[in-house]
């Protein structure tokens, strides 16, 4: 069961991040009338997908992925969407505080009880580390008792190992066709991936099935805290 939140707020460094595994959590939180804001850091302008034939190229490619991310908040139900301005491949390398205070920022306007993002160290790209650090230094520093909630995604292949299976598994089997609307609504970088993973629906395959119903989440343990 889908806990009700006051307001959620995700933050993901690229277009498309949401899609994956928070886009059916997303439409939930939307259909139980929960408002959700969702601050994009940048426009995935560095992606390395321009199709074949060409669909795109590197000066055109960022307002394409913009438009797509924009539909892609549609099919989830929401308008909240703050496009950070940063540049892709380049939030490892922005300064720690300034970050830090960008997620800040985003928490007291928001005030959300829930944040969704990344875990530091286990997400594999650099984007997503340093923006799930951001997020997490940023929380730190709010009082223990009146931080949000914070629930995380990590696929590194020692992600179990270290944190064990995931404490959060929500059922968007409800949602399922917005899921996949707002993973098509990125077609740019989803349209083979897509097209695999219908045929894979069609046979009633047990993983896609899981993977389409059911979305994982780890809890961040602040006893367990990366630093």
């Amino acid at each position: 069961m889908i806990k009700k939140e006051r307001h959620v707020l995700v933050v993901f460094p690229h277009p498309d991040d949401e899609a994956f595994g928070v886009s059916g959590t997303i439409a939930s939180y939307r259909e139980m009338g929960v408002p959700v804001t969702y601050a994009c850091l940048t426009l995935g302008e560095m992606g390395r997908n321009f199709g074949n034939p060409p669909f795109a190229n590197r000066e055109t490619l960022p307002q394409i992925r913009k438009g797509e991310l924009q539909k892609a908040c549609e099919a989830m139900g929401f308008d909240d969407l703050r496009m950070m301005g940063l540049r892709d491949k380049t939030i490892e390398f922005e300064d720690d505080e300034k970050m830090i205070q960008l997620m800040t920022n985003l928490i007291e306007e928001t005030n959300p009880s829930l944040i969704i993002s990344f875990y530091p160290g286990l997400s594999v790209h650099p984007d997503h580390d340093a923006s799930a650090r951001a997020v997490v230094r940023a929380v730190r520093r709010i009082a223990e008792n009146e931080r949000p909630n914070l629930y995380t995604i990590a696929f590194a292949n020692n992600t179990v190992e270290i944190l064990g299976e995931p404490d959060v598994i929500h059922d968007v089997s409800a949602v399922s066709d917005k899921k996949i609307a707002t993973l098509n609504a990125h077609a740019s970088q989803t349209v083979w991936m897509m097209k695999e993973m219908e045929k894979k629906l069609a046979a009633q395959d047990p993983d896609a099935l899981k993977w389409l119903n059911t979305e994982r989440f780890y809890t961040y343990n602040w006893q367990k805290d990366f630093e």
